[in-house]
């Protein structure tokens, strides 16, 4: 049943319309089944009383397939779920996908600016966080340098970082403990 509101009489009856070959005599019908159906459902009637709500749903319970003339606008099959708009996404690629789009920003935007404090500082914290972003995605390839010469590659060589002299902070991977479920006892 499209409609299991209404129940299984009323779809009978709607079925039982579908089958009347006059199309007269099938619209007198329908008008008699929207009544039943504001009688027993009085709180589905629209504002000021219109029995719009009704005439959709006989459609709807008929299939989309009653033929006769509908005194109002009634709901089509395609329009009942509309396809949503399709979102549109950006076309760019980055180079690695582990870090992330916005890291290739930042490390962009830090490569633009002046040598001083301030930049050393957010190198120092990129290289860190490239390094946990790296851990997480792959531990057993991640070095140092590995960190960083992609910090270097994203920057097109303007932040060069020796692995050497440029030591970076162990991180540990913490698993959380595994706790014993204790059975209950009946």
């Amino acid at each position: 049943m499209p409609l299991p509101e209404y129940g299984r009489n009323i779809q009978h009856m709607v079925d039982f319309c579908m089958t009347i070959p006059d199309r007269d005599r099938r619209t007198a019908c329908a008008h008699a089944i929207v009544k039943t159906m504001a009688t027993l459902f009085p709180e589905m009637r629209g504002e000021n009383g219109d029995m719009q709500k009704f005439w959709d749903h006989i459609n709807v319970m008929s299939g989309f397939r009653l033929d006769i003339d509908f005194p109002c606008d009634v709901i089509r099959e395609e329009n009942l779920n509309p396809r949503p708009k399709k979102i549109p996404y950006s076309a760019s690629r980055f180079r690695f996908r582990h870090y992330g789009k916005l890291i290739e920003q930042m490390v962009k935007r830090v490569a633009e600016m002046e040598n001083g404090v301030e930049k050393d500082e957010l190198v120092s914290r990129m290289a860190h966080h490239l390094k946990k972003l790296m851990i997480a995605h792959n531990s057993e390839a991640m070095t140092n340098a590995k960190v960083l010469r992609d910090l270097a590659e994203y920057s097109d060589g303007a932040i060069s970082l020796d692995p050497e002299k440029y030591i970076l902070h162990d991180f540990t991977i913490v698993t959380p403990p595994q706790t014993s479920k204790k059975k209950k006892k009946k």
